[in-house]
């Protein structure tokens, strides 16, 4: 009698567990689209085609990339959260979405936390404080003297929010004063820096490794307390005597909310198994990139702690929408 109870329990259970396998065994069984928020040659749709190519090789189906650019990313984060629960839609994000969104509209089409599931972050990425590379400024120091003896003269550029955000942390910790200008994205604003018409901007280490190995701009520190390796030359905040500057963005994928966890945990360890490949190691190293991948539970927490962490420095520096 216990066997056959037994039996009939273990029964139960694979029948219960079928349709969990059956998701997982089937996906993807058609093409899959990475939605980008960003214009083609951002830091962010860089690495999405990386992964894309890689994965549409493993899948056996077309992954592409569709960038759905302007808006500060609300009218591509709506679509995908509207989209079917099926893992066909899938949301190649970053801080900009999911953290400072929420934090400067009072209200939005999607919600970053209940509208989507978490499926990783790919990568993070400290901010560059970039100046002209002809520009006689050679260091922070020498960049926050000029601000602070020429109060309300200078000006700096960001295309994308985060790099505003990260220009105002800079801001309030050396206590100088720059007046905002703002762009479609963040390469547009380097021809200016370059002009003169910009005294320094902030950059994502993607666009700030091009900007330096093209002879365009030189950086004086990168908000991070290491060095970052694609960019060895430049110094940490601490070692540009700002310590207090301190902020990574990062790039994460997420799918609409309802997706089977089996569809999920399959995105996740087909990514994990795509980062450690050489070929694909290569090309992110190639634009700065360095793969630090998360547990879906683990991403998800991580996106909670960030949204709070960059409210507070929006809240302080008092960035409003425009």
């Amino acid at each position: 009698m216990f066997a056959r109870r037994q039996f009939l329990r273990t029964a139960s259970a694979a029948i219960v567990a079928a349709p969990s396998m059956t998701h997982a065994q089937k996906f993807p069984s058609a093409r899959v689209t990475l939605v980008v928020p960003f214009p083609a040659g951002a830091a962010t749709d860089i690495g999405a085609r990386i992964y894309a190519e890689a994965l549409s090789a493993m899948w056996g189906q077309p992954v592409v990339v569709d960038n759905k650019g302007g808006g500060n990313g609300i009218p591509a984060a709506e679509i995908v959260a509207r989209s079917k629960p099926d893992g066909l839609t899938i949301f190649a994000t970053s801080a900009m979405t999911q953290i400072v969104n929420p934090a400067i509209y009072d209200k939005l089409p999607y919600d970053p936390i209940e509208s989507f599931e978490a499926i990783t972050r790919l990568g993070t990425s400290p901010f560059v404080l970039l100046v002209d590379r002809n520009s006689p400024i050679n260091s922070a120091a020498e960049l926050t003297a000029k601000l602070r003896a020429e109060p309300g003269k200078h000006n700096y550029g960001a295309g994308a929010l985060p790099a505003r955000v990260a220009s105002e942390l800079y801001k309030m910790a050396a206590e100088v004063e720059a007046v905002y200008v703002g762009y479609k994205s963040n390469p547009q604003a380097i021809p200016d820096v370059q002009s003169g018409l910009l005294t320094f901007m902030m950059i994502d280490t993607v666009n700030a490794k091009l900007a330096i190995e093209r002879g365009a701009l030189k950086g004086l520190l990168v908000t991070d307390t290491n060095r970052y390796p694609p960019l060895p030359d430049v110094p940490t905040a601490a070692e540009a005597g700002l310590p207090d500057v301190l902020l990574t963005t990062w790039t994460g994928l997420y799918v609409p909310r309802g997706t089977p966890r089996e569809i999920v945990d399959r995105i996740n360890a087909d990514i994990r198994a795509a980062a450690v490949r050489p070929d694909v190691l290569a090309r992110l190293e190639s634009i700065g990139t360095v793969p630090k991948l998360m547990s879906p539970d683990e991403f998800a927490a991580f996106t909670r702690s960030e949204k709070e962490r960059w409210s507070k420095i929006i809240e302080r520096a008092n960035i409003k929408v425009e």
